[in-house]
């Protein structure tokens, strides 16, 4: 079952999640025959994924980079909502998850417009800069290892392009981020992240509480 909004009452998600238009029959499809797998949990909302597009739709976006991509849930909002010219790079160490992502891209027909990288995405990030990719992407989602966020962010701020954004999940953190009792490395790690971001002067950003926390980062020109 996919997870809830990090803090919402059932009743409020079941309102919000009536008000998000409606999952495309191959999301639905790929949600459902992975919500009984491991890890499911790690797999973003429906009305995450819509937010998502109504960015892509906004920025005008037509390259974008996926850090994490598991099964590819978000991968595939992400390239539905793509116009044809639109083309999606997401990296991950998992080759049996991104075997069952890349099914489902072939299924709705996306396949040709995203590109896997399988290696661990500091690699690929480097790779990326070295072949001149710096400011060139509209869009960069960030939805991985939680102790690498913040070389993440640094290279992705490299990446995109002047006003583009980067997007980050799980910024509340299940509530823990909130909770100064809570000292483990991982929560610890994104508390600092939250506060560096909050203070960085080379991004506007905006905290939304939808599924368990995204973050807006605009790059300044």
């Amino acid at each position: 079952m996919t997870k809830l909004t990090t803090g919402f009452e059932p009743s409020l998600q079941h309102y919000l999640r009536s008000l998000t238009a409606p999952e495309s029959p191959w999301l639905a499809q790929l949600r459902q025959e992975t919500a009984h797998l491991s890890g499911a949990q790690m797999q973003i909302t429906p009305e995450q994924a819509q937010f998502l597009s109504l960015l892509i739709h906004l920025l005008s976006a037509t390259q974008v980079l996926e850090i994490g991509t598991f099964r590819g849930y978000s991968a595939l909002a992400i390239a539905l909502a793509l116009p044809p010219s639109g083309r999606l790079i997401t990296c991950d160490i998992s080759a049996h998850d991104t075997a069952i992502a890349a099914d489902f891209w072939q299924r709705a027909g996306v396949k040709e417009k995203i590109e896997l990288y399988l290696a661990p995405a500091l690699e690929t990030l480097e790779r990326l800069l070295h072949h001149e990719k710096k400011d060139r992407f509209d869009l960069i989602f960030i939805d991985a290892d939680k102790r690498n966020y913040d070389r993440y962010f640094e290279y992705s701020l490299q990446l995109l392009r002047p006003r583009g954004v980067i997007v980050v999940d799980n910024i509340l953190w299940y509530g823990k981020v909130a909770d100064e009792t809570i000292q483990d490395p991982t929560t610890l790690t994104l508390r600092a992240f939250n506060q560096k971001l909050a203070t960085d002067k080379r991004i506007i950003t905006s905290l939304v509480p939808l599924g368990d926390g995204l973050m807006l980062a605009s790059k300044k020109p």
